[in-house]
């Protein structure tokens, strides 16, 4: 779990209340190795089997293109690093596998940097509408009253510019081609992602020993994204909540430092080639009370079901509903409600840190190889602490497979 935008308010309350000269301003990250010097990112036969896949999927799924947006969707099947603005940058993906990218004229050199696929570059000027650039294309390929699937983030902008430059066809949601895509990892992927993790373990390792009484959230966070990029990862986020912001999953803004006897709790992941990881660790900085390690082999104890309830054909959200159930018993919720677990057991990852599907009740969908998950049912007492431990895992056709092993004590928190 984890929110950058949150990381800000915490990380600034946290400074409110910094020592007069930072803990981690001279930290030497000279010893770590880069862990993804030989790391190769996704190339042009991957691609080439991504589109293949698409094609098949808007065939069954009765589309005849898809529309992308700059964003984790645009790179998995073109490669294009880009970003959102009022000027469009898009795919057009046709159920024939023919691709095209819509871009401003002066935007092109720098588009077809990153392209990693054959495509037709179409481009317009400041004083034409690129959503009839698109219904051009598409028209001369017999598409005028075609069903143009949307990928789920598209701008609403961009789908009312469509239809009206295409008024004559339907536009329904991409869901199924773009899912059924991204939703199952290759075996490159997995790869990716196990190295995202062990940067991030590592820099863990590095970063836990380090804290001491008086640091904030800032503090910590430094030294944790500075080992990661020393051990070649690109942080993503490292979201540290200290004492009773830790009984908030996503933190709060109050100033906060270290005090022995307090839950230290980080959320933190990098990426590499795009890659991301996503672990979480707790512990106490000190000696932890009876209630404090009670809650901790607790919560460990509700990874351990949600991990075995992920077998292959499970319902995702059944997952949700074993951890529910055996929280139950111990007299937490019912269901969401606190002192408990107030939010899913998981989500999915990949490109996006949190993409489809996620473990979380009626969710019906089936596990199958290659989908990747987090598995974090943190248990949070509002008005005392919480506790989230966190490691993703992967979906095999033996069943799960973690991305890294969690920890067996409070004593060990790392693992």
């Amino acid at each position: 779990m984890h929110r950058r935008q949150f990381l800000g308010a915490a990380a600034i309350g946290g400074m409110a209340a910094s020592l007069p000269a930072a803990a981690w301003a001279d930290t030497d990250y000279s010893g770590l190795p880069n862990l993804a010097k030989d790391a190769q990112p996704i190339g042009a036969d991957e691609h080439k089997v991504r589109l293949a896949k698409a094609t098949q999927l808007l065939r069954a799924n009765d589309m005849d293109a898809l529309l992308i947006e700059p964003g984790a969707s645009l790179i998995y099947f073109t490669g294009v690093h880009w970003w959102r603005s009022e000027r469009l940058t898009a795919a057009v993906l046709t159920r024939e596998g023919e691709v095209a990218i819509v871009t401003p004229f002066f935007e092109e050199p720098s588009v077809r940097e990153s392209l990693g696929v054959e495509a037709e570059v179409l481009t317009w000027n400041e004083d034409e509408n690129p959503l009839a650039v698109v219904a051009a294309w598409l028209g001369k390929r017999e598409l005028s009253k075609g069903r143009i699937g949307v990928e789920e983030t598209v701008r609403y902008f961009a789908v009312d510019g469509l239809k009206k430059a295409m008024p004559d066809v339907t536009v329904v949601n991409g869901a199924p081609v773009v899912r059924g895509c991204r939703m199952i990892k290759s075996a490159a992927e997995i790869a990716l992602m196990s190295l995202a993790t062990d940067i991030t373990m590592a820099a863990y390792r590095y970063t836990a020993p380090r804290v001491e009484a008086g640091m904030t959230p800032a503090d910590i966070g430094a030294i944790m994204n500075g080992a990661t990029r020393a051990l070649g990862g690109e942080p993503e986020f490292a979201l540290v909540l200290l004492g009773e912001a830790s009984a908030y999953p996503h933190g709060s803004g109050k100033p906060q430092m270290v005090r022995p006897g307090e839950v230290v709790l980080m959320d933190c992941g990098c990426n590499v080639h795009g890659y991301q990881s996503d672990i979480s660790r707790s512990w106490v900085h000190g000696t932890a009370s009876a209630r404090q390690r009670q809650v901790w082999d607790q919560m460990r104890e509700g990874q351990r079901v949600a991990f075995a309830a992920a077998q292959l054909g499970t319902p995702a959200g059944a997952v949700d509903d074993a951890v529910r159930a055996y929280y139950e018993g111990l007299g937490y919720g019912p269901g969401y409600k606190l002192p408990g677990t107030s939010h899913r057991t998981g989500h999915g990852i990949g490109l996006d840190g949190h993409e489809p599907v996620n473990l979380v009740r009626g969710e019906t969908t089936a596990l199958a190889p290659g989908m990747c998950f987090s598995n974090e049912p943190g248990i949070y007492i509002p008005g005392e602490f919480g506790i989230r431990l966190e490691d993703c895992f992967h979906m095999t056709g033996a069943g799960p497979k973690w991305f890294s092993e969690p920890p067996t004590s409070i004593d060990e928190p790392i693992g």
